[in-house]
């Protein structure tokens, strides 16, 4: 088994801010976006759920396709169509334009985060494996945070065509550090033929696991619990709390520290602490954010820092929890841990998608409905832990 330089963990989560790059950098910009563009406020969801769909769906095949040929090419070809896409949002003249590109820039956007938990796989096991999983959550996690400070800080110097071209930017710059630096981790001997009837055989041994299923369904839970926050930030910070574009480190700044804690305390439990006992933990933290938000919106009108801090707290549980389940999903599928990793992010992805096109609209303008949302899928995620233990056999997570 080849064993790298700390540097990969580096590599991996610069790769992992594709994604939150293209749903955060842009929400300072929304309203403008909307104005410039002759679209109704309720319309611009669909630059993030346009994205997130195409996201999702591509999951599928980053993973499926890596197991085929290779790590290091998936990543440099998803790397090169990230930033033209960028590029054309940049200039898109019309609203239709700009979610065409967003749609090609979703198809590429998954494919640092996916291949990049198989290459954790391909490099470490057991307590070695969780500790970088947790160091890449921790890198990953500032990008959250740092994404819509820089799209404000572009947006308001030269207008939101500017947080696109940085986005281009980005996706150049780790085309380049793919090229330059990352090993190839998935020898020939070990890959499995791109051909449809051995992917759908593939997807068919990932997809009717149950163990599978039940995880995938709780750290999606989990994740939307956040995540419903994210395309009702505009309307949160600036609608509730009035407060300006600049200012979006009012939200993103404690969810993505509370995230950074989570998956280092994460690492720190591997070998000290099971598996169960960090999931666990996780969701007494999710569940005391969720009510303590609830008790206080509905007690308290909207105000800093208390209407934000819970988030904190919440996303540190997710983060807390999310290795362990992570890495149980992967051990179920030694031969076929792309496919695996694939499904798992289409299922969380298109959840999302789901959540910031169809739920957020409905309920961005109350920060008590927002709270209770965030309670709900945290106590549905346990749920669906529970089954998984009840009705599956032991795994690292049960």
């Amino acid at each position: 088994m080849p064993r790298y330089a700390p540097p990969l963990a580096l590599i991996l989560a610069a790769l992992g801010t594709l994604g939150p790059f293209a749903i955060d950098t842009f929400l300072p910009a929304m309203p403008a976006i909307a104005g410039a563009l002759s679209v109704d406020d309720t319309q611009t969801p669909l630059i993030l759920s346009a994205y997130m769909a195409s996201f999702g769906l591509m999951m599928l095949w980053h993973g499926a396709i890596a197991d085929a040929i290779g790590r290091r090419p998936v990543l440099l070809a998803g790397t090169f169509c990230y930033a033209l896409a960028a590029l054309g949002c940049t200039f898109a003249d019309s609203f239709g334009e700009l979610i065409a590109f967003r749609v090609l820039q979703g198809v590429s956007g998954g494919v640092g985060l996916i291949v990049g938990r198989a290459i954790i796989r391909d490099c470490y096991q057991g307590i070695a494996a969780q500790k970088l999983m947790s160091q890449v959550t921790m890198l990953f996690a500032l990008s959250p945070a740092l994404a819509p400070v820089i799209g404000g800080w572009l947006f308001t110097a030269f207008g939101w065509r500017a947080v696109f071209a940085f986005m281009a930017v980005v996706g150049a710059v780790l085309f380049v550090l793919c090229a330059t630096s990352l090993p190839e981790t998935h020898p020939a001997d070990k890959r499995t033929p791109l051909a449809a009837r051995a992917l759908l055989a593939n997807y068919r041994t990932v997809a009717t696991n149950p163990r599978f299923r039940l995880y995938t369904v709780a750290v999606s839970l989990n994740f939307v619990g956040f995540f419903v926050y994210v395309p009702s930030a505009p309307a949160m910070l600036i609608g509730q709390l009035g407060l300006g574009p600049n200012d979006f480190l009012w939200l993103f700044g404690p969810a993505v520290a509370g995230m950074i804690i989570g998956a280092w305390l994460s690492g720190r439990a591997a070998g000290r602490f099971t598996a169960r006992q960090a999931v666990n933990a996780g969701y007494v933290m999710m569940l005391a954010a969720g009510f303590a938000n609830v008790a206080h919106a509905l007690l308290f009108p909207p105000s800093l820092p208390a209407s934000v801090l819970p988030i904190g707290l919440y996303t540190m549980g997710m983060s807390l929890a999310a290795p362990s389940i992570t890495l149980a999903i992967l051990d179920l599928f030694p031969a076929q841990r792309g496919t695996a990793s694939s499904m798992q992010g289409f299922v969380q992805t298109l959840t999302g998608a789901v959540v910031a096109g169809a739920l957020a609209p409905l309920i961005w303008h109350s920060v008590t409905l927002l709270a209770t949302a965030s309670l709900a899928f945290a106590a549905l995620g346990l749920v669906f832990v529970r089954l998984a233990r009840r009705h599956a056999p032991p795994t690292p997570a049960s």
